[in-house]
Order: C-alpha cells, then sequence, then structure tokens
C-alpha cells in the first residue's frame, strides 16, 4: 500500500487491517518526521487502536522502519521511555490498573478510573529527559473514564506538552472536554467489514477466534453487539461465558411482578462484578431491541448505566430499574 507518494515501511503496519486511512496519516507522520506533540486515536474498541499505536512508536524508535527489538520491548512495557496509563481500581489504598485487577482478586463493582496521582506523574514523566529515545512516549487508555480534576489537570499538560508524545486512545472521544480534544490530532479508526474481521479472528491462536464466530453464529446478539470489531466480539464472548447460564435465561425477557424485579436485581448485584453488570445492560437492550419490545424500556436501561457509572450502589439501581420497567 502507498499513501500519497509514502512507500510505507514494510512490515510496520502490516498486522492492522482495514484502517487505510489512519495507517496513511501515521506512516506519512514518520516519513517526514512531523509529529503532534498529542494523538487522540478515536474508534471503537478492539479495531486496532493500540496496535496502531505500539507499531506508530515502534517506527518512531526505529527510524521509520521495523524494530524488533523495540517492538518486543513496548508490547511488553518496559522501555524506560514509555510510560502505559490505564484506568485504575482504588484497593486497599492502591491504585491497581485495569489489566491486573483480576489476577490480584480486586473487586470491580465501579468502573476503574483515570485518577487525578496519574495524570500528575504523566506530566512529570513528559517533562522529565528521556534516557534512549528522541522524547518521551505516554498512552493514555481510556482518558474519557477521567474524574473532572484529572481532566483539569491533562489539559494543562496538553497546554505545556514539552518534547513528549502522548497518544489517547478513546473508543468515546466526545466524553472528553472540548479543549482537550481540540488539543490533539485526531487519527479515527473506523468498524471492520464482516470480511476483514473473519481474516483477524482467523489468526488468533488454539482457535479462539473461529470458537467466538460460532458462539456469535448461534447468539446473533453478540456479532450485533460486536457491530464490526473483533477485538469487541471476543470480549463480549469473555463476558458472555462469565455471566451464570440460569441468569442469562431470566434477563431474557422483563420481569412480571415486583418480587420478581427484586430477587433478580439481587442476583444480579451480587453474581456480577461492575463490568459484567455493564455489560448485561447492554445485551440485555440488545435482545429487547431485536424483541420490537417498547422504545421506554431501552431508556430506563440506559438511564441504569448512568447510574452505575456515577457510582449509584448497585443492587438500588437494579431495584429502580426492574420495578419501573414492570410499572411501564
Amino acid at each position: 500500500m502507498a499513501c500519497k507518494g509514502i512507500a510505507v515501511t514494510e512490515g510496520l503496519f502490516s498486522e492492522l487491517q482495514g484502517q487505510p486511512l489512519a495507517q496513511c496519516l501515521l506512516v506519512a507522520a514518520l516519513a517526514n518526521d512531523r509529529l503532534a506533540p498529542a494523538y487522540l486515536f478515536s474508534g471503537p474498541d478492539g479495531v486496532g487502536r493500540r496496535l496502531a499505536a505500539l507499531r506508530f512508536l515502534e517506527g518512531l524508535l526505529g527510524g521509520g522502519h521495523a524494530a524488533p527489538r523495540e517492538r518486543r520491548r513496548l508490547e511488553e512495557r518496559n522501555h524506560p521511555d514509555l510510560l502505559w496509563v490505564e484506568p485504575t481500581y482504588n484497593h486497599q489504598g492502591r491504585l491497581i490498573p485495569r489489566s491486573e485487577a483480576e489476577s490480584i482478586g480486586v473487586s470491580k463493582r465501579t468502573p476503574p478510573q483515570v485518577r487525578l496521582e496519574q495524570i500528575r506523574e504523566l506530566s512529570r514523566f513528559l517533562a522529565r529527559q528521556p534516557l534512549q529515545s528522541p522524547r518521551g512516549l505516554v498512552i493514555l487508555e481510556q482518558p474519557e473514564a477521567m474524574a473532572e480534576g484529572a481532566a483539569n489537570a491533562l489539559l494543562k499538560t496538553l497546554e505545556e506538552p514539552g518534547h513528549g508524545l502522548l497518544i489517547l486512545l478513546s473508543a468515546a472521544p466526545e466524553r472528553l472536554l472540548t479543549t482537550i480534544r481540540s488539543r490533539c490530532q485526531q487519527v479515527r479508526f473506523t468498524r471492520l467489514s464482516q470480511e476483514c474481521m473473519r481474516s483477524v479472528l482467523s489468526q488468533l491462536p488454539d482457535e479462539q477466534g473461529d470458537q467466538a464466530l460460532d458462539l456469535a453464529a448461534r447468539h446473533s446478539e453478540l456479532l450485533a453487539l460486536a457491530d464490526g470489531s473483533p477485538g469487541a466480539l471476543m470480549e463480549h464472548v469473555r463476558l458472555w461465558n462469565s455471566v451464570p447460564e440460569e441468569l442469562r435465561q431470566r434477563l431474557q425477557t422483563l420481569p412480571t411482578t415486583p418480587l420478581q424485579a427484586l430477587a433478580l436485581a439481587r442476583d444480579v448485584s451480587e453474581q456480577l462484578e461492575g463490568d459484567q453488570q455493564l455489560w448485561v445492560i447492554n445485551w440485555w437492550q440488545q435482545n429487547l431491541w431485536n424483541a420490537s419490545t417498547q422504545p421506554q424500556h431501552l431508556k430506563r436501561l440506559d438511564r441504569l448505566r448512568q447510574h452505575l457509572l456515577s457510582f449509584v450502589q448497585p443492587r438500588l439501581a437494579w431495584e429502580v430499574a426492574l420495578l419501573n420497567l414492570i410499572g411501564a
């Protein structure tokens, strides 16, 4: 592939499928050595944003070429000039990254956040002199999960970026402050075609992708939820398998009595972690949509999601929502 006369460095972005525009923009930036201080990689989860960020930084470290040693260090997150920031849980006075929470046994009753102290660390990191690379490199995942104080601190950093390079990976850029978006060069990533999705999934080890496609063929709502994202489909399959089958069966239809509603609220809030509860809402809405349920039911579930994200006590939020559904 070529981008307006600029030859793509062979092997650098070869794994990135279905994102020609994003690839062209990144290759042009490397080829012309014209890098913005901050980028916003926006688009659905699971379509290649993280992979593109890693290869972009690899190209920066390797002078525009594939650099296997740097690739390994970046993927393992052990490069001295790379800081990787992701939402965290506050567990026993410590901030536990989302990727480590399950292995440590952290309760995930409330969604993780990007916190003020993380943004302060990010700012200090960008201000220091890099050790081996031309500039300090920061990847910030899910910046839309920032509280107001963290967002304001990030804005201040973007106003005085220094010589670092910051990449924001966001699936919901509309939830970011307009002033943050305006200070980043946005690189948009789009959903993949069915053919491209199958190609990506077929490359996964141990037939994981084939198994996910097989489950999605039997439960079409999973494919609808993925909406052109192979990474999202894998995550939906993981969450599907994590929810007890008995609970999934009860969620196929709306409760019809207050006792059923209260019992379901109790079981959902006690048996499922916060991320599972949020996924169940999405899955349930898709099922209700397929069943041509009244629009007000979907809106009530939207309010339930907002309450959970606002740290309302989960059982109370589910009780109110399910009782309202009966009233509707």
